[in-house]
């Protein structure tokens, strides 16, 4: 498990953008971090965990997206 600081204003979605260059991983932190799951915006400073993946396993945007197109 690696760590990771939030900065001042960073939400779920964008630590796992900026980690794994997927917003859509972010359930990912927040299993790993069960204390801060009612955080919506982080102060700075805060320290988390991340679980170390395999981003290949991982589809980068949600299947049910693309079925939007397919109506």
């Amino acid at each position: 498990m690696n760590k990771y600081k939030t900065l001042q204003g960073d939400t779920w979605d964008l630590i796992a953008y900026r980690l794994w260059g997927s917003e859509y991983l972010f359930p990912l932190l927040l299993e790993a971090n069960a204390n801060h799951r009612n955080t919506i915006i982080f102060d700075g400073g805060i320290e988390i965990n991340v679980p170390v993946i395999d981003t290949s396993e991982y589809t980068p945007r949600p299947v049910w997206l693309d079925e939007e197109d397919e109506l």
